[in-house]
């Protein structure tokens, strides 16, 4: 039955590591070395094994961590941590332990194996998200080892699922479980935190923001017959009509509060004039954070699956695709609108999974406080706020009121595109930035 479980946890103690390997890069090693894979329409390897070797660390550390499966196999784990002033509102401090599959055949290291070379450790979770995972339980263990308390009460929250809009990890157990989170008023997660280099400056991508969820399904239909027939109601042909549309959609730009203070920012840090320098020119100029900004002015809609047919001289008489559809908060009715326009009415749409926008102001104790503690650390970098392109577990957690930002510290070297790691081939994350992950998140935890 879902629900809480408890379990031994299969392994008692960690791989053996060198001397000289931090404990982050530890940690996230072992995590990655679990096959989490999540393959999404309910097909998953499961978390059971992850959560289990997370709930060992926890109880090790003299928490009392609970399991939860939302259904076979697919498992979170909560702990609550005792603050030094449990007066204060609760932070959920969160990650996910699933993965998006992996294909060896493309990368250069086995993605599951936790690879460690040329001062980087590789696989698949290495930046999405088991690092972030390890600088949690790293940062605990730096805290309650030394025999410490965080400032304010943590939620610790380790979720399944989230690859697949967290159907069965944190939208499970915000929906049957809310009272894991209660006192809880913020929340930190991926995908935020990290170094991005201006110029010659460095400066941090802070995420006060998301877009929103739209995956649907394009269901075409038409004539089953022999191949070699004059069919004009083609399944396959209408499907591909409707797929190369949405494809080639180029959606208007449109500026929210988040991306209008980001572009600012980053035109003043530049010293160019926003007016003369378009919003795509100035995302460009972020160099390889690009690849999340560009997609943060508009509205974006990929095909990511086709299926149709079973047999090369048989046309098919359905055909379907899957459409990746990230809309600007509070867009969503008005883009699949015009979806629906541009497919036309032939097109079967199917709305498989949806989840709402965020948009955060960029201010606050808690802002305050990671600004604070991001320039301890790196003193002179700025703090700029941005709006994920992708989605996170915050979305979830805001159904509760709880506001939510996106805080795993990383500074990177400027010449890592640290965007095309997340689900990208050889997915791999510099060991020393987990190090200093590590002491950013442990500082933030014990002051805020």
């Amino acid at each position: 039955m879902p629900g809480s479980v408890n379990r031994m946890p299969l392994r008692d103690e960690p791989s053996a590591a060198p001397d000289d390997l931090d404990l982050t890069a530890e940690l996230a090693r072992d995590l990655i070395r679990f096959d989490t894979t999540n393959y999404g329409e309910g097909r998953s390897n499961g978390e059971t094994d992850a959560a289990e070797y997370v709930s060992a660390r926890l109880t090790g550390l003299g928490l009392t961590p609970t399991i939860y499966e939302s259904e076979p196999g697919r498992t979170s784990v909560i702990a609550r941590v005792p603050g030094r002033d449990s007066s204060r509102g609760a932070l959920v401090v969160h990650g996910h332990l699933d993965v998006v599959p992996a294909d060896p055949e493309n990368w250069s290291v086995d993605p599951f194996a936790g690879t460690i070379k040329d001062g980087l450790l590789w696989g698949r979770g290495a930046v999405d998200m088991k690092n972030m995972d390890a600088m949690m339980l790293a940062a605990l263990e730096d805290i309650l080892g030394a025999g410490q308390a965080p400032a304010r009460d943590l939620v610790v929250a380790f979720f399944a699922d989230e690859e697949a809009g967290g159907v069965l990890g944190s939208h499970y157990l915000v929906d049957n479980y809310p009272e894991l989170f209660d006192g809880a008023t913020e929340a930190i997660s991926e995908v935020g935190g990290y170094s991005i280099t201006l110029g010659d400056k460095r400066a941090y991508l802070l995420q006060t923001g998301e877009k929103a969820l739209i995956w649907i399904k394009l269901v075409a239909r038409g004539t089953a017959a022999h191949g070699s027939r004059l069919i004009r109601d083609n399944a396959v042909t209408r499907l591909a009509e409707a797929v190369a549309v949405l494809g080639r959609r180029e959606w208007p730009i449109r500026l929210t509060d988040t991306t209008t203070q980001l572009l600012a920012e980053v035109a003043r840090i530049l010293d160019v004039d926003p007016q003369k320098v378009g919003p795509d020119e100035l995302a460009l100029a972020t160099g390889t954070a690009s690849g999340f900004i560009q997609a943060s002015l508009r509205t974006t809609s990929n095909p990511t699956l086709l299926k149709a047919g079973y047999k090369h001289n048989v046309i098919p008489d359905t055909a379907e695709a899957l459409i990746d559809i990230r809309s600007l908060p509070g867009e969503e009715d008005a883009v699949l609108a015009e979806v629906a326009d541009l497919v036309g009415p032939d097109i079967e749409i199917v709305v498989m999974h949806r989840d709402i926008g965020l948009e955060t102001e960029f201010d606050g104790p808690l802002i305050d406080a990671i600004v604070g503690t991001l320039g301890r650390h790196d003193p002179g970098a700025p703090v700029l706020p941005y709006l994920l392109s992708g989605g996170t577990d915050n979305k979830a957690l805001s159904k509760l009121g709880i506001r939510g930002y996106g805080f795993a510290p990383l500074r990177l070297p400027p010449e890592l595109d640290f965007p095309a790691m997340f689900h990208g081939v050889d997915e791999r994350v510099p060991l020393d930035a987990l190090v200093f992950g590590r002491r950013v998140l442990t500082d933030l935890l014990s002051d805020y």
